[in-house]
């Protein structure tokens, strides 16, 4: 009874909230985006940035999202509650804390995402973050940080996600999506779009 009341506080003050879709660029983000569009979540995207060799199945993407640090009005991110957007981690601190967040977190080996950066950096014939191990370094020390102020927000919940283990048990990872979300999706759909061929870069 406590609870639900102080849920029910918590929607008064903030609102229905933004579904965030987070976590470093190539891990797993718009695997979860097109999960969630496939459950019958609405996206917020703008399809700028059309599939290509590193993400046949599309990236999920909004423009307006790149320039959260630099924008003064975000009045726009009002229209994302009851929706799903992709922010990826470093952008999570730029977000106004007169909206509810329930961020689902994408972890991967970080091994695996620094394959995956460069490969498509290669493919593109732009210059490599880094040396490996100070990229790593730089990684980790990110995770540890953005995951503690996380857990301090009176107006963000999470969901950690393992790409490996939603490719592994996708269904799972659709059960877990769903329970988090307090929503009843489609969940057998949900776990028929997760491609195990697009887990091209395994540790």
């Amino acid at each position: 009874m406590l609870l639900a009341f102080r849920q029910y506080l918590h929607q008064r003050r903030y609102g229905e909230p933004i579904i965030v879709v987070s976590g470093l660029p190539r891990s797993g983000t718009s695997m979860a985006m097109k999960m969630l569009d496939a459950g019958g979540i609405p996206l917020v995207t703008d399809e700028v940035r059309l599939p290509d060799e590193d993400n046949p199945r599309g990236y999920f993407e909004l423009e307006s999202v790149k320039g959260l640090g630099e924008q003064d009005d975000k009045s726009w991110l009002a229209e994302a509650r009851g929706r799903a957007i992709k922010i990826i981690s470093h952008l999570l601190r730029e977000l106004p804390d007169h909206h509810a967040y329930r961020v689902m977190f994408m972890n991967r080996r970080i091994q695996e995402v620094i394959r995956s950066q460069n490969r498509m950096l290669t493919r593109r014939g732009e210059e490599l973050s880094g040396d490996d191990q100070n990229v790593t370094s730089l990684f980790e020390q990110h995770l540890r940080l953005i995951q503690l102020w996380l857990r301090k927000q009176q107006n963000f919940s999470v969901l950690d996600l393992h790409y490996s283990e939603v490719v592994n048990d996708p269904l799972g990872g659709a059960a877990q999506i769903a329970g988090f979300l307090k929503t009843d999706l489609d969940q057998q759909r949900m776990a028929s779009v997760v491609d195990p061929g697009l887990y091209r870069n395994r540790a």
